[in-house]
């Protein structure tokens, strides 16, 4: 029986003695082949993009740059080049961003060997490393990030305005006063846009605005507008 094509390894971190250690420690296993690595991000994309191996195993934090973007732009051209993500640190938003430039692994640095070359493996094999209730729950923000978008670039100039004054704090009488309304027209406008928004509280409405300030020229165009009206 012919003996199986070994797993092709990219492996990526700026720390010569953890990417020569995890070369070691990878190489010492008969059907996984160190294909290629770099401590630069710039150079292990062209590298990665060129040699194509089945798993690319990504520092988080570089000092040129992070292997989400190498993750994010690798996937971009190949699809089947594998991703995972190797970091020191771990909390929900680092996951979502590895979760959406496609990773299929997140591992921290801590990890014993064992477990990291079962990773490898099962990720090859197309598994993911990434629990699915936190993929479902990014994949849910993202929708719900998509819906507020379209709401917020279907405002009226006046609402966005008044939308951004709410994330900065205002109130309606120190929004009335801003925009030369009467109070009472700024709280209709605000039932208005919790309403549109799908949220209960300005305060929702007001970090919703937030996160999305600046993310589309139009949120952008109205904040800016916003601030020019200020004395």
């Amino acid at each position: 029986m012919p003996d199986k094509t070994p797993i092709r390894v990219y492996l990526l971190d700026d720390h010569f003695i953890v990417r020569r250690g995890l070369a070691s420690l990878l190489e010492a296993e008969p059907d996984i082949e160190i294909v290629g690595e770099s401590g630069s991000a710039s150079q292990a994309l062209e590298e990665i993009l060129a040699l194509r191996p089945d798993v690319a195993v990504l520092d988080a934090h570089l000092a040129d740059g992070n292997g989400l973007d190498v993750c994010r732009e690798m996937r971009a051209v190949d699809p089947a080049i594998k991703a995972m993500i190797l970091t020191s640190y771990q909390d929900d938003d680092a996951i979502s961003s590895a979760i959406l430039a496609g990773a299929a692994g997140y591992v921290l640095k801590q990890i014993e060997g064992d477990s990291l070359v079962s990773g490898i493996r099962l990720v090859a094999s197309g598994h993911s490393l990434i629990d699915r209730s936190v993929a479902a729950r990014v994949l849910e923000q993202v929708e719900f990030h998509k819906r507020s978008l379209q709401v917020i670039s279907d405002l009226t100039p006046q609402q966005s305005k008044i939308l951004f004054l709410i994330a900065d704090g205002l109130t309606n009488r120190e929004i009335a006063e801003r925009l030369f309304l009467a109070e009472k027209t700024v709280k209709n406008h605000v039932t208005a846009l919790l309403s549109r928004l799908g949220v209960a509280h300005r305060t929702q409405a007001a970090l919703l605005a937030q996160r999305l300030r600046g993310e589309s020229p139009m949120t952008l165009n109205a904040a800016n507008g916003t601030r020019r009206g200020v004395g």
